[in-house]
């Protein structure tokens, strides 16, 4: 909306220059701003942050009254963390709802909601979204902590990623799939490293500064695993109080960053080197909508949490992620970025090969943010410090776009 205001202006300004003469338009100057990136933005950071801080008691206060508390496991399944974890016995959940909420409206007012870059990681967000959605009814419905099946869960993750890879493929403006030869060279359409046009199944790590690979066709499953792996790794992370919140703004915060270099021509080409796309910087309104959104349901997902964002919120938040590393051509990178949400899931991957192979146990508890619980950790010791490691790490991937 901001930027159909900015082209309504514009007009207005370029009709009255063309007759000579200043009226409203002249007046009215600083709508300038509304095309600039960095400005729209930062506004939509300011309003997802603004929507999440207004809307939350009113959403919290809803589901109380539906009753739709998260279910806890008990002690028989999980000893000891009953004991640490009984109070937020009733505490609701599906607060994902505010975040998605938020993220959406935001993008409308503030970002060109028909950017494809910005509309597949919308899509596969709320898509998601509404999985999460079924997930956490069910659990509350049936009061167990045990929702969708995990083989339903992961066939309908399968389905919207696919979609969206498919969607990323063949888009020429995101990949180049079906452009023409001076579209590609005159960089309206697909990325490009340097001056060189690059295929969107280009593998890219910014130590190397040409692809490592290029998967052709085969980025479809490949852009499939790095959503469903994303969406599954941001659920596992969310098991304390703001942990994946905290992490997810860090995240968002890196890529935001990341979509703008990648969308301006000198700085991605000349200087840094890194796969450059006309349009993908307007996904930075869209992932700075995701962080404020995050900063916002923090207000009430810090410990002790009033919400948790539930399956609604998490499965949304990492399918979003996943899918703006995909556009910004950086995907490897999140592996360093979201370092935190790799941990998580390696902690639960690991111990289940290690007691099938030697019958031993890695950890205390998986993920990995229960083990250092049951190692005397309190809570709020647990997810700070997992936040610290998350802001360094994020601070690691952004430094390593200039080496080399």
């Amino acid at each position: 909306m901001l930027y159909l205001i900015y082209e309504w202006w514009q007009a207005a300004f370029d009709a009255e220059k063309a007759a000579g003469v200043q009226e409203w338009a002249h007046t009215f100057s600083f709508f300038n701003l509304l095309q600039y990136i960095t400005f729209r933005a930062a506004v939509g950071c300011l309003l997802a942050f603004f929507l999440s801080v207004v809307a939350g008691p009113r959403v919290i206060r809803r589901l109380i009254s539906l009753k739709v508390g998260q279910p806890i496991r008990t002690a028989a399944e999980v000893h000891k963390l009953a004991e640490l974890h009984g109070g937020k016995v009733g505490t609701p959940t599906m607060g994902g709802v505010l975040i998605i909420g938020s993220v959406l409206i935001t993008t409308l007012v503030c970002a060109r909601p028909l950017n494809p870059f910005v509309a597949v990681c919308a899509c596969t967000m709320t898509a998601l979204g509404l999985l999460g959605f079924c997930d956490d009814y069910k659990k509350v419905k049936q009061k167990k902590s045990d929702g969708v099946s995990a083989r339903t869960k992961l066939f309908w993750q399968l389905v919207v990623a696919l979609v969206a890879g498919c969607f990323i493929y063949f888009k020429k403006e995101i990949s180049g799939y079906g452009a023409t030869a001076e579209e590609l060279q005159k960089g309206f359409a697909g990325f490009r490293l340097g001056d060189e046009p690059i295929g969107i199944g280009s593998i890219c790590f910014p130590l190397f500064k040409f692809p490592l690979v290029d998967l052709g066709w085969l980025c479809i499953p490949f852009f499939a695993m790095v959503i469903i792996g994303c969406s599954n790794a941001v659920n596992l992370t969310d098991g304390l109080d703001g942990l994946a919140t905290g992490c997810t703004i860090t995240v968002a915060l890196a890529y935001g960053i990341l979509a703008y270099l990648a969308g301006h021509y000198y700085m991605a080409t000349d200087y840094l080197l890194i796969p450059h796309n006309r349009f993908v910087n307007e996904l930075t309104v869209f992932v700075l909508a995701l962080a404020g959104a995050g900063f916002g349901f923090l207000w009430f997902n810090c410990h002790p949490a009033k919400v948790f964002m539930g399956d609604t919120g998490s499965l949304a938040i990492g399918g979003a992620l996943g899918t703006a590393a995909i556009c910004v051509k950086q995907e490897l990178l999140l592996v360093i970025i979201g370092g935190v949400f790799v941990m998580e899931a390696l902690s639960v991957m690991l111990p289940v090969g290690s007691f099938k192979l030697r019958k031993k146990r890695i950890f205390a508890m998986a993920p990995i943010h229960h083990h250092f619980e049951l190692r005397g950790w309190h809570e709020s010791q647990v997810i700070i410090r997992f936040w610290i490691i998350s802001i360094m790490l994020a601070l690691a991937g952004l430094a390593l776009l200039k080496i080399a």
